[in-house]
């Protein structure tokens, strides 16, 4: 799949690479001068949540990656979206700072929209601060 152009560096289980899901958590350290980081991938879609709470559980911080398409979006913040349900687990986890990286901007229309980065932040935004985020506090990133 075109978009899931590196998905592949942290995807270590064959099944992973086919099907272009994170299936398992994985783990990547480094470190800086001031810190120890580990980046935990953890898997995004419906069949494995299990897996998805295991790495947000040992999370100081979460990135919510939210998709930016027309239908994809509407989809993850609608009632029963994996976008709610990922941001609620996150919070009743104690994962208390969050970043939303807005992705596929590229799909947008036009593309990389600011109307639709605005859209997707206040809807974002005022779901978040309903479970107990600070939406002031949180950084929204357009990625693609």
């Amino acid at each position: 799949k075109g978009s899931f152009k590196y998905a592949w560096v942290l995807d270590k289980l064959k099944a992973e690479r086919e099907r272009g899901i994170t299936i398992d958590i994985a783990l990547w350290k480094f470190e800086t001068a001031k810190y120890y980081v580990t980046i935990i991938d953890a898997p995004g879609h419906r069949d494995f949540i299990k897996n998805m709470i295991t790495g947000t559980s040992q999370a100081d911080c979460a990135v919510l990656i939210v998709a930016a398409g027309v239908g994809e979006f509407e989809a993850g913040i609608s009632k029963n979206g994996q976008t709610r349900e990922h941001a609620l687990l996150a919070f009743t986890l104690g994962v208390k700072q969050l970043i939303v990286g807005v992705n596929k901007m590229d799909s947008t229309e036009p593309p990389y929209s600011e109307n639709r980065f605005e859209e997707i932040k206040k809807e974002v935004s005022s779901y978040i601060k309903k479970i107990g985020y600070n939406p002031a506090a949180v950084a929204f990133v357009p990625i693609s």
